[in-house]
């Protein structure tokens, strides 16, 4: 939808007109007129949210004259192919869609488009748009970098990307097993690893919680959902590991707990199996994103309609919930650099945010959160809110060596602690010597004093 700022389209060519149905009005009062017939390709994830969003491109080239191509590609495959694409000369893709642990690395490497100068642009900000109602946790966990530790807010910050399907994480159950034996949502993780116990006991065929546990980035997320509510971390502010010390033992045991008593299979969950395991009723608890919801509502998906609560992430010694997801940005290297920022702003608007959380997908925005009608229409929307109160923007450092850190170290270590190969601390202190070694290649002890 066209921002009230925006005049509606002025005279076009008719070929545009009996193509994309614009409204015939005076030419230059139509801010998309000038990008008509542009083809954009983009770079998605194969994601329920992404899924969604796709649904809604057919509007966007009505609306504007823009077409779209996607390239929808596996979420974990998507760095290597972003990265060939982005240090090209000319690539392939006008907008890319990254997981947020990219982020500083593609800025690093000068592979991002500033989206101030757009923002700045009368001709292509929509005065309508709104941004500081975009989740704030959400803008400067995914879009910001630049501020303390390179990828934190700050005065040094500079946006390179928006929202879209980022998260956080909540806690969900099954509100008819904890009917049917008294019990009540968890606050506090000792309460909620001794209903993992009850569940096992009481509901034999039924896990108690839960978990992704493949080897790699999908047991580290598991490890950072309950990291950081021990208050452990993965460095100090000197970039010296701590991932071995107190917090993070605590942390791997409560996942051990959870293995021990959850579904058959848990440690070679990755996203998938592990929301499908709460989907057709193999688990009665979940604690990771707040991309749930949509799939619990889906019928080809769901045995558990109708019969999910959602509640705040437990807190262990302090409440921390995820900031994570994915965001929409513009190669450096696109020749359509204007018309990708007037798609990146119509998708992230308002009005799409809206029509994305009909259709399934978590929003990015407060006013689509607070809103009482779209409260009523999903209940867990309060949930989320409360939730995003202890958001953390340091939940994981996304800094430029995390992906190799956690792929092939700290990812590796949890699961041979989570599958008793070693036992937590030998598998966490195991790795320190190498991770060091990456974060000296990097630079990151040379002004240490």
């Amino acid at each position: 939808m066209v921002g009230k700022g925006f005049k509606r389209v002025t005279v076009v060519v008719f070929a545009f007109c009996a193509l994309f149905g614009l409204l015939v009005m005076e030419a230059g009062a139509n801010p998309y007129a000038k990008y008509a017939g542009t083809t954009l390709v983009v770079n998605f994830p194969s994601h329920p949210y992404y899924e969604y969003a796709i649904k809604l491109l057919p509007e966007f080239t009505k609306e504007t004259g823009i077409k779209v191509e996607v390239d929808k590609i596996e979420y974990m495959k998507m760095r290597d192919k972003q990265l060939l694409e982005m240090s090209k000369p000319k690539g392939d893709y006008d907008v890319i869609s990254y997981v947020v642990m990219w982020k500083t690395e593609y800025v690093s490497k000068g592979l991002l488009t500033p989206l101030a100068p757009f923002f700045t642009n009368p001709a292509l900000a929509d005065p309508t748009y709104d941004a500081a109602d975009l989740v704030p946790a959400y803008v400067q966990t995914t879009g910001m970098v630049g501020g303390p530790k390179g990828y934190l807010p700050g005065p040094t910050a500079a946006l390179y990307a928006i929202p879209f399907g980022s998260e956080t994480s909540m806690f969900a159950y099954r509100k008819d097993i904890f009917d049917k034996h008294g019990w009540k949502v968890p606050q506090t993780y000792d309460e909620m690893l001794k209903l993992c116990r009850l569940v096992k006991e009481k509901e034999p065929e039924m896990g108690g919680m839960t978990m992704r546990g493949e080897a790699g980035h999908q047991v580290q997320h598991a490890w950072f959902n309950h990291l950081t509510p021990y208050g452990g971390g993965v460095f100090d502010d000197h970039w010296e590991p701590i991932f071995h010390k107190e917090p993070s033992i605590k942390a791997i045991n409560a996942m051990i707990e959870i293995v021990k008593t959850g579904p058959p299979g848990i440690t070679t969950f990755a996203y998938g199996a592990m929301t499908d395991a709460f989907l057709l009723g193999k688990a009665a608890m979940y604690l990771d994103s707040t991309a749930l919801p949509g799939l619990v509502r889906n019928p080809e998906k769901s045995k558990v309609m109708g019969k999910v609560g959602y509640a705040l992430h437990p807190k262990a010694v302090k409440h921390s919930t995820e900031t994570g997801g994915f965001g929409i940005a513009i190669p450096a290297n696109s020749t359509k650099k204007e018309a990708a920022f007037l798609l990146i702003q119509w998708f992230t608007s308002k009005a799409q945010d809206r029509k994305i959380a009909r259709l399934g997908g978590m929003p990015n925005r407060l006013s689509t959160l607070k809103d009482p009608g779209m409260q009523k229409e999903f209940p867990e929307f309060v949930a989320i809110l409360e939730n995003l109160k202890y958001a953390n923007p340091d939940w994981r450092p996304l800094i430029p060596e995390w992906p190799e850190i956690s792929m092939q170290y700290i990812g590796i270590a949890l699961h041979e602690a989570i599958t008793g190969k070693k036992t937590p601390e030998k598998a966490m202190t195991d790795v320190i010597e190498p991770v060091k070694k990456i974060m000296e290649r990097g630079g990151y002890y040379v002004w240490k004093r």
